[in-house]
Protein backbone atom coordinates (compact mmCIF):
# COMPACT_ATOMS: atom_id res chain seq x y z
CA UNK A 1 0.00 0.00 0.00
CA UNK A 2 1.27 3.27 -0.87
CA UNK A 3 0.13 6.57 1.00
CA UNK A 4 0.04 10.00 -0.82
CA UNK A 5 -0.24 12.59 1.58
CA UNK A 6 -2.59 15.61 0.93
CA UNK A 7 0.13 18.13 1.78
CA UNK A 8 3.81 17.56 1.15
CA UNK A 9 6.26 16.84 4.25
CA UNK A 10 8.47 19.90 4.59
CA UNK A 11 10.57 17.36 6.38
CA UNK A 12 11.38 15.41 2.76
CA UNK A 13 12.27 18.53 1.04
CA UNK A 14 15.73 19.21 -0.22
CA UNK A 15 17.83 22.78 -0.33
CA UNK A 16 17.67 22.50 -4.37
CA UNK A 17 13.96 21.23 -4.55
CA UNK A 18 12.74 23.70 -2.10
CA UNK A 19 14.57 25.60 -4.05
CA UNK A 20 12.83 25.13 -7.51
CA UNK A 21 9.24 25.24 -5.87
CA UNK A 22 9.62 28.56 -4.37
CA UNK A 23 11.12 29.55 -8.00
CA UNK A 24 7.62 28.71 -9.41
CA UNK A 25 6.62 31.80 -7.18
CA UNK A 26 9.48 33.63 -7.93
CA UNK A 27 10.49 33.96 -4.69
CA UNK A 28 14.38 34.40 -4.17
CA UNK A 29 16.77 31.17 -3.92
CA UNK A 30 17.63 32.43 -0.39
CA UNK A 31 14.12 31.90 0.84
CA UNK A 32 14.72 28.13 0.91
CA UNK A 33 17.59 28.72 3.23
CA UNK A 34 15.19 30.49 5.58
CA UNK A 35 12.44 28.12 5.56
CA UNK A 36 14.91 25.46 6.43
CA UNK A 37 16.72 27.29 9.02
CA UNK A 38 13.35 27.91 11.11
CA UNK A 39 12.86 23.94 10.59
CA UNK A 40 16.36 22.66 11.50
CA UNK A 41 18.05 25.49 13.60
CA UNK A 42 15.37 26.84 15.34
CA UNK A 43 12.89 24.25 15.68
CA UNK A 44 10.04 26.25 14.62
CA UNK A 45 6.86 24.45 15.47
CA UNK A 46 4.04 26.49 13.55
CA UNK A 47 4.63 28.87 9.82
CA UNK A 48 3.66 32.02 12.30
CA UNK A 49 6.88 31.19 13.72
CA UNK A 50 9.07 32.03 10.64
CA UNK A 51 8.69 35.91 11.44
CA UNK A 52 11.19 36.78 8.47
CA UNK A 53 9.08 35.66 5.95
CA UNK A 54 5.55 37.58 4.01
CA UNK A 55 2.34 36.37 5.10
CA UNK A 56 1.19 35.63 1.65
CA UNK A 57 4.34 33.09 1.49
CA UNK A 58 3.39 31.53 4.80
CA UNK A 59 -0.07 31.24 3.65
CA UNK A 60 1.32 29.47 0.89
CA UNK A 61 3.43 27.08 2.59
CA UNK A 62 0.55 26.26 4.96
CA UNK A 63 -1.39 25.24 1.70
CA UNK A 64 1.38 23.32 0.08
CA UNK A 65 3.38 21.51 2.82
CA UNK A 66 2.71 19.42 5.73
CA UNK A 67 5.08 21.11 8.51
CA UNK A 68 5.44 17.74 10.72
CA UNK A 69 4.09 14.74 9.37
CA UNK A 70 4.41 12.54 12.04
CA UNK A 71 2.48 13.47 15.98
CA UNK A 72 3.92 11.76 19.26
CA UNK A 73 1.01 9.28 20.68
CA UNK A 74 2.51 8.85 24.07
CA UNK A 75 6.29 8.50 25.09
CA UNK A 76 7.46 5.96 27.62
CA UNK A 77 10.48 5.36 30.02
CA UNK A 78 11.85 2.35 31.23
CA UNK A 79 13.44 1.87 34.71
CA UNK A 80 17.12 2.22 32.18
CA UNK A 81 16.24 5.30 30.94
CA UNK A 82 15.44 4.54 27.31
CA UNK A 83 12.44 6.17 25.79
CA UNK A 84 10.25 4.81 23.19
CA UNK A 85 7.82 6.99 21.21
CA UNK A 86 4.99 5.87 19.92
CA UNK A 87 4.27 8.24 16.57
CA UNK A 88 1.38 8.27 14.70
CA UNK A 89 1.48 9.04 10.64
CA UNK A 90 -1.06 10.98 8.48
CA UNK A 91 -2.67 7.97 7.34
CA UNK A 92 -3.05 6.91 11.48
CA UNK A 93 -0.40 4.04 11.22
CA UNK A 94 2.08 3.63 13.66
CA UNK A 95 5.43 3.48 14.31
CA UNK A 96 8.24 3.43 17.03
CA UNK A 97 11.41 5.18 17.89
CA UNK A 98 13.89 4.53 20.58
CA UNK A 99 16.24 6.76 22.73
CA UNK A 100 18.74 5.25 24.01
CA UNK A 101 20.29 7.03 26.84
CA UNK A 102 23.77 5.43 28.00
CA UNK A 103 24.59 8.01 31.11
CA UNK A 104 28.57 8.97 31.31
CA UNK A 105 29.94 8.72 34.92
CA UNK A 106 29.72 11.74 36.95
CA UNK A 107 27.90 13.99 34.62
CA UNK A 108 24.42 12.84 35.82
CA UNK A 109 21.53 11.57 33.30
CA UNK A 110 21.16 14.62 31.52
CA UNK A 111 24.38 14.76 29.51
CA UNK A 112 24.00 11.06 28.87
CA UNK A 113 25.17 9.83 25.59
CA UNK A 114 22.20 9.34 23.49
CA UNK A 115 21.37 6.76 19.93
CA UNK A 116 18.17 7.59 18.49
CA UNK A 117 16.77 4.38 16.79
CA UNK A 118 14.74 5.35 13.95
CA UNK A 119 12.12 3.35 11.44
CA UNK A 120 11.80 3.42 7.68
CA UNK A 121 8.88 0.85 7.19
CA UNK A 122 5.20 0.60 8.61
CA UNK A 123 5.95 -3.36 9.42
CA UNK A 124 8.58 -5.47 7.93
CA UNK A 125 8.49 -7.90 4.87
CA UNK A 126 11.17 -9.97 6.19
CA UNK A 127 9.72 -12.33 8.02
CA UNK A 128 12.52 -12.71 10.60
CA UNK A 129 11.24 -15.49 12.57
CA UNK A 130 11.89 -13.71 15.91
CA UNK A 131 11.13 -10.02 15.49
CA UNK A 132 7.64 -8.19 16.44
CA UNK A 133 8.09 -5.44 13.29
CA UNK A 134 6.62 -8.24 10.84
CA UNK A 135 3.89 -9.66 12.67
CA UNK A 136 1.81 -8.09 11.07
CA UNK A 137 3.78 -7.90 7.91
CA UNK A 138 4.54 -5.21 5.45
CA UNK A 139 1.59 -1.66 5.72
CA UNK A 140 3.93 0.46 3.59
CA UNK A 141 7.08 2.65 3.18
CA UNK A 142 8.03 5.91 5.10
CA UNK A 143 8.57 8.85 2.98
CA UNK A 144 11.50 10.26 3.79
CA UNK A 145 10.15 13.24 5.15
CA UNK A 146 8.87 10.88 7.70
CA UNK A 147 11.96 9.47 8.51
CA UNK A 148 13.89 12.84 9.18
CA UNK A 149 10.52 13.68 11.16
CA UNK A 150 11.22 11.01 13.55
CA UNK A 151 14.45 12.99 14.53
CA UNK A 152 13.00 15.93 15.00
CA UNK A 153 10.63 15.00 17.58
CA UNK A 154 13.39 13.32 19.46
CA UNK A 155 14.59 16.95 19.70
CA UNK A 156 11.37 18.64 20.54
CA UNK A 157 11.73 16.40 23.68
CA UNK A 158 15.29 16.51 24.53
CA UNK A 159 14.96 20.19 23.96
CA UNK A 160 12.51 20.54 26.74
CA UNK A 161 14.21 17.86 29.11
CA UNK A 162 17.67 19.28 28.72
CA UNK A 163 18.53 22.75 28.21
CA UNK A 164 22.15 21.67 27.41
CA UNK A 165 20.48 20.15 24.19
CA UNK A 166 18.59 23.10 22.54
CA UNK A 167 22.61 24.40 22.15
CA UNK A 168 23.12 21.96 19.79
CA UNK A 169 21.75 21.61 16.48
CA UNK A 170 20.78 17.79 16.98
CA UNK A 171 19.97 16.78 20.63
CA UNK A 172 21.79 13.31 19.94
CA UNK A 173 25.01 11.90 19.66
CA UNK A 174 24.06 8.81 17.17
CA UNK A 175 21.66 7.83 14.68
CA UNK A 176 21.00 4.12 14.10
CA UNK A 177 18.66 2.73 11.28
CA UNK A 178 17.59 -0.39 13.29
CA UNK A 179 14.20 0.20 13.84
CA UNK A 180 10.85 -1.23 12.29
CA UNK A 181 11.31 -2.51 8.50
CA UNK A 182 14.00 -3.84 6.36
CA UNK A 183 16.17 0.03 5.62
CA UNK A 184 17.07 -0.73 2.09
CA UNK A 185 13.78 -2.03 0.68
CA UNK A 186 13.14 1.46 1.04
CA UNK A 187 15.80 2.48 -0.58
CA UNK A 188 15.42 5.58 -2.08
CA UNK A 189 13.61 7.18 0.52
CA UNK A 190 16.39 6.42 3.21
CA UNK A 191 18.96 7.82 1.18
CA UNK A 192 17.12 11.11 0.86
CA UNK A 193 16.30 11.69 4.85
CA UNK A 194 19.94 10.62 5.37
CA UNK A 195 21.51 13.48 2.99
CA UNK A 196 18.80 16.02 4.44
CA UNK A 197 20.23 14.64 8.35
CA UNK A 198 23.16 14.85 7.13
CA UNK A 199 23.43 18.35 5.09
CA UNK A 200 24.72 21.35 6.72
CA UNK A 201 21.03 23.01 5.66
CA UNK A 202 19.54 20.17 7.77
CA UNK A 203 20.60 18.81 10.43
CA UNK A 204 24.03 18.85 10.04
CA UNK A 205 24.67 15.26 11.33
CA UNK A 206 27.77 13.74 10.66
CA UNK A 207 27.62 10.64 8.15
CA UNK A 208 30.36 8.89 10.52
CA UNK A 209 27.58 8.95 13.26
CA UNK A 210 24.75 7.04 11.07
CA UNK A 211 25.00 3.46 10.95
CA UNK A 212 22.26 1.62 8.83
CA UNK A 213 21.40 -2.02 9.67
CA UNK A 214 20.59 -4.10 6.90
CA UNK A 215 19.31 -8.02 7.22
CA UNK A 216 21.23 -8.65 3.69
CA UNK A 217 19.51 -7.16 0.85
CA UNK A 218 23.00 -8.00 -1.35
CA UNK A 219 22.27 -5.89 -4.50
CA UNK A 220 21.20 -2.88 -2.19
CA UNK A 221 24.10 -3.22 -0.30
CA UNK A 222 26.11 -2.75 -3.49
CA UNK A 223 24.51 0.26 -4.43
CA UNK A 224 24.54 1.91 -0.74
CA UNK A 225 28.74 1.29 -1.29
CA UNK A 226 28.59 3.76 -4.22
CA UNK A 227 27.04 6.19 -2.52
CA UNK A 228 28.50 9.08 -1.61
CA UNK A 229 27.04 9.58 2.10
CA UNK A 230 29.81 8.09 3.89
CA UNK A 231 27.38 5.92 6.60
CA UNK A 232 27.94 3.24 8.71
CA UNK A 233 27.01 -0.52 8.35
CA UNK A 234 25.81 -3.08 10.10
CA UNK A 235 24.17 -6.60 8.99
CA UNK A 236 21.65 -8.13 10.74
CA UNK A 237 23.45 -11.56 10.74
CA UNK A 238 21.84 -13.76 13.48
CA UNK A 239 23.02 -17.00 12.13
CA UNK A 240 26.91 -17.95 11.39
CA UNK A 241 25.97 -21.24 8.73
CA UNK A 242 23.18 -20.78 6.13
CA UNK A 243 21.73 -24.25 7.61
CA UNK A 244 21.27 -21.66 10.77
CA UNK A 245 20.24 -18.58 9.15
CA UNK A 246 17.65 -20.14 7.42
CA UNK A 247 15.61 -21.45 9.85
CA UNK A 248 14.96 -17.65 11.40
CA UNK A 249 16.11 -15.12 8.57
CA UNK A 250 13.99 -16.24 4.78
CA UNK A 251 16.10 -13.65 3.18
CA UNK A 252 19.32 -16.19 3.53
CA UNK A 253 17.55 -17.81 0.30
CA UNK A 254 17.57 -15.51 -1.92
CA UNK A 255 21.14 -13.50 -0.08
CA UNK A 256 22.92 -16.70 1.47
CA UNK A 257 26.51 -16.02 2.90
CA UNK A 258 28.68 -16.72 -0.24
CA UNK A 259 26.70 -14.07 -1.27
CA UNK A 260 26.69 -11.40 1.77
CA UNK A 261 29.69 -11.39 3.39
CA UNK A 262 31.78 -10.82 -0.38
CA UNK A 263 29.05 -7.78 -0.53
CA UNK A 264 29.80 -6.25 3.13
CA UNK A 265 33.65 -6.88 2.36
CA UNK A 266 33.26 -4.46 -0.83
CA UNK A 267 31.16 -2.00 1.33
CA UNK A 268 33.85 -1.88 3.83
CA UNK A 269 36.78 -2.00 1.23
CA UNK A 270 35.28 1.16 -0.40
CA UNK A 271 34.39 2.81 2.65
CA UNK A 272 37.39 1.85 4.80
CA UNK A 273 35.25 1.18 7.83
CA UNK A 274 34.68 -1.58 10.09
CA UNK A 275 31.58 -3.10 9.65
CA UNK A 276 29.55 -4.32 12.63
CA UNK A 277 27.65 -8.10 12.57
CA UNK A 278 24.71 -7.90 14.48
CA UNK A 279 23.55 -11.33 16.13
CA UNK A 280 20.60 -11.77 18.03
CA UNK A 281 21.32 -14.68 21.12
CA UNK A 282 18.58 -17.31 21.08
CA UNK A 283 18.43 -20.09 23.24
CA UNK A 284 19.07 -23.34 21.48
CA UNK A 285 18.89 -21.83 17.89
CA UNK A 286 22.48 -19.91 17.38
CA UNK A 287 23.71 -19.89 20.77
CA UNK A 288 26.30 -23.14 20.34
CA UNK A 289 30.04 -22.83 20.49
CA UNK A 290 30.10 -24.17 17.41
CA UNK A 291 28.17 -20.84 16.00
CA UNK A 292 30.72 -19.01 17.96
CA UNK A 293 33.49 -20.11 16.60
CA UNK A 294 32.16 -19.96 12.90
CA UNK A 295 31.34 -16.15 14.04
CA UNK A 296 34.36 -15.53 15.14
CA UNK A 297 35.80 -16.89 11.58
CA UNK A 298 33.62 -14.28 9.87
CA UNK A 299 34.71 -11.14 11.89
CA UNK A 300 38.20 -12.10 11.21
CA UNK A 301 37.90 -12.48 7.89
CA UNK A 302 35.94 -9.20 7.62
CA UNK A 303 38.09 -6.92 10.80
CA UNK A 304 34.30 -6.70 12.10
CA UNK A 305 32.54 -6.09 15.28
CA UNK A 306 30.38 -7.78 16.57
CA UNK A 307 27.44 -6.88 18.42
CA UNK A 308 25.78 -9.79 20.50
CA UNK A 309 22.24 -9.35 21.73
CA UNK A 310 20.60 -11.51 24.20
CA UNK A 311 16.68 -12.13 22.70
CA UNK A 312 14.59 -9.37 23.93
CA UNK A 313 11.29 -11.36 24.67
CA UNK A 314 8.18 -10.81 22.39
CA UNK A 315 4.81 -11.78 23.43
CA UNK A 316 3.01 -14.58 21.46
CA UNK A 317 6.60 -16.29 20.39
CA UNK A 318 8.37 -18.74 21.52
CA UNK A 319 11.90 -17.76 21.92
CA UNK A 320 14.00 -17.70 25.06
CA UNK A 321 17.68 -15.78 25.57
CA UNK A 322 20.07 -17.89 26.92
CA UNK A 323 21.66 -17.70 30.15
CA UNK A 324 24.41 -15.42 31.52
CA UNK A 325 26.90 -18.03 31.55
CA UNK A 326 26.11 -19.54 28.34
CA UNK A 327 26.40 -15.72 26.61
CA UNK A 328 29.54 -15.17 28.41
CA UNK A 329 30.96 -18.35 26.87
CA UNK A 330 29.64 -17.15 23.54
CA UNK A 331 31.74 -13.78 23.76
CA UNK A 332 34.61 -15.71 25.13
CA UNK A 333 35.41 -17.55 21.89
CA UNK A 334 34.91 -14.57 20.15
CA UNK A 335 37.55 -12.16 22.54
CA UNK A 336 39.89 -14.93 22.58
CA UNK A 337 40.74 -14.33 19.06
CA UNK A 338 40.78 -10.54 19.86
CA UNK A 339 37.66 -10.12 17.95
CA UNK A 340 36.03 -6.68 18.54
CA UNK A 341 32.96 -7.99 20.45
CA UNK A 342 30.43 -6.22 22.93
CA UNK A 343 27.97 -8.02 24.85
CA UNK A 344 24.33 -5.97 25.24
CA UNK A 345 22.62 -6.17 28.14
CA UNK A 346 18.74 -5.56 27.55
CA UNK A 347 17.31 -1.92 26.92
CA UNK A 348 13.92 -0.91 27.86
CA UNK A 349 12.65 -4.62 28.25
CA UNK A 350 9.83 -3.25 30.55
CA UNK A 351 8.42 -0.79 28.33
CA UNK A 352 8.33 -3.45 25.08
CA UNK A 353 11.65 -1.80 23.21
CA UNK A 354 11.73 -4.57 21.08
CA UNK A 355 11.03 -3.44 17.66
CA UNK A 356 7.72 -3.44 17.08
CA UNK A 357 5.89 -4.24 20.26
CA UNK A 358 5.13 -1.23 21.49
CA UNK A 359 3.02 -0.82 17.51
CA UNK A 360 1.37 -3.86 17.52
CA UNK A 361 0.11 -3.64 21.35
CA UNK A 362 -1.51 -0.43 20.39
CA UNK A 363 -2.97 -1.55 16.82
CA UNK A 364 -4.42 -4.63 18.57
CA UNK A 365 -6.27 -2.31 21.46
CA UNK A 366 -7.57 0.06 18.88
CA UNK A 367 -9.53 -2.90 17.32
CA UNK A 368 -10.93 -4.12 20.20
CA UNK A 369 -12.21 -0.98 21.29
CA UNK A 370 -13.82 -0.74 17.61
CA UNK A 371 -15.03 -3.88 17.94
CA UNK A 372 -16.18 -3.22 21.27
CA UNK A 373 -18.17 0.10 19.93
Amino acid sequence: MKFTPAKAPLTGETLETLTARLAGRQEPAFRAKQILDWVYKKRARSWDEMTNLSKPLRTWLDETFDLMPVSLITGQQSTDVTDKLLLELGDRSLIETVIIRVPQEGVGLDHSRKTICISTQVGCAMGCVFCASGLAGLKRNLNAGEIVAQLLQVCYREDARTPRARQELASFDNIVVMGMGEPLANYDAIIRALTIVNADWGLGFGARRITLSTSGLVPKILQLAEEPLGIRLAISLHGATDEVREQIMPVNKAYPLAKLLPAVKAFSDKHGRMVTLEFILIEEVNDSLIQAEKLRDIALDLHAHVNLIPYNTVEGLPWKRPSNTRQERFADILRNSRVSVTLRREKGHDIDAACGQLRLKTEKDREAAIASA
